[in-house]
């Protein structure tokens, strides 16, 4: 890892922001080059802290159309490093561009394909959150001296007066992004910081040109970073063995055999369009049939499920409640809340019961607990029980 250096073009010398008196205190930022974390970076440097921006090069699929040219990850294209590094010079903070690149393909993209290929939706963002953001990056701040990682999440922490560590939602619900930061624990709450989680996403972007930031209103991006090209159909098709990816039956709940699927993998829990089948009712993916290779539909009541496994469980607090507990939990990102009975079953394991059955629980996503404003852990979903 080297620091980069760059000439500031006219609008970034424009940057109005002044530093506040030292306070003593190292925090890295970790820098994507768009609004929020160029906005944190602003506010720790007005309040005081020697900022180091840091940010990741990660993985990207340059194959998928038979192209030999590099194709840069979404969250680090040249033009957002250019953008990170010109704050940074903007305001005198050293600029880090640090290249794991195999370990992201490692952590977050084999077991995304791997996730796929056993019949599971796996969300990658959580691998990379837990692997990548706060651990590696983590780890390199520690490495640098720095007292704190500073990111652009939407989320807040509170210490209480018994110095215990607490996650809390960001007061934009819009924004709220704590169902990723689940995997956090104490030691990592104690240094780390999201300057934005206070603000809601209309704040950050008033702030941003007050900063006079070029990137005020900068686009965000929703896709998967590391698929550039096409969508996770075409990347499966790239990246996963072609044996894996058979046709095979689609068959009704009830056994009938309605038609013939393109690959297990190309389809996810409560996927209505593209299965091809003419019906006097509307049909959903309601399970994988991984031993048969079948595909199985039903209509929408079929999507309900009540009972789910956790596994590969987190508790912020450092271990699980001592008893069942009702709470609430959302079943994938950006879901709403309902409530549900939790069952420890030992420290990584729960067993879920929804008060109320809901549709497409899909193995692979993310389970996040909360109570109220706080998210007290979570883990991945495992086996369900159809209602």
């Amino acid at each position: 890892m080297v620091p980069t250096a760059c000439v500031t073009s006219k609008a970034w010398s424009e940057l109005r922001v002044r530093p506040g008196p030292p306070n003593g205190r190292r925090v890295v930022v970790a820098m994507s080059g768009g609004v929020d974390s160029s906005v944190a970076a602003l506010l720790l440097h007005e309040q005081g802290y020697e900022v180091i921006g840091v940010m990741l090069r990660l993985w990207a699929a340059d194959d998928q159309d038979g192209a030999d040219t590099f194709v840069a990850n979404r969250c680090c294209t040249p033009d957002a490093v250019h953008d990170a590094r010109a704050l940074c010079e903007a305001i005198g903070a050293p600029f880090y561009l640090k290249n794991v690149e195999r370990p992201f393909k490692e952590a977050v993209v084999d077991p995304f394909v791997h996730e796929y290929l056993a019949g599971r939706t796996p969300n990658p963002c959580l691998h990379c959150n837990r692997v990548v953001r706060f651990t590696l990056l983590f780890n390199l701040a520690r490495a640098l001296g720095a007292d704190y990682l500073a990111t652009g999440h939407y989320a807040r922490v509170r210490r209480d007066r018994d110095g215990r560590y607490h996650l809390l939602k960001g007061v934009d619900a819009q924004k709220d992004q704590s169902y990723v930061l689940y995997s956090l624990t104490q030691e990592k709450l104690a240094h780390v910081l999201f300057p934005v989680g206070e603000l809601t996403k209309a704040h950050v972007r008033e702030l941003a040109r007050h900063y006079r930031l070029p990137l005020a209103n900068k686009p965000e991006s929703q896709e998967i970073c590391f698929i550039v090209r096409g969508n996770y159909r075409d990347f499966l098709r790239q990246h996963a063995p072609p044996d894996a990816l058979r046709p095979g039956p689609i068959l009704h709940v009830d056994g009938h055999v309605l038609g013939q699927h393109q690959g297990l993998p190309f389809y996810t829990l409560g996927q209505r369009r593209g299965l091809g089948i003419p019906w006097r009712e509307p049909l959903y993916v309601v399970a994988k049939d991984m031993a048969r290779n079948a595909l199985i539909v039903g209509p929408r009541e079929a999507l309900q499920t009540r009972v789910v496994d956790v596994e590969e469980v987190n508790w912020i607090a450092g271990g699980p409640p001592a008893a069942s507990r009702e709470l609430h939990v959302r079943t994938r990102y950006k879901m709403r809340e309902v409530p549900a009975l939790i069952e420890p079953l030992g420290p990584t394991r729960a067993r879920v019961v929804l008060l109320t059955p809901q549709p497409a629980v899909t193995p692979g996503q993310g389970l996040v607990f909360y109570d109220g404003e706080e998210c007290l852990g979570g883990g991945i979903i495992g086996r369900t029980v159809p209602e």
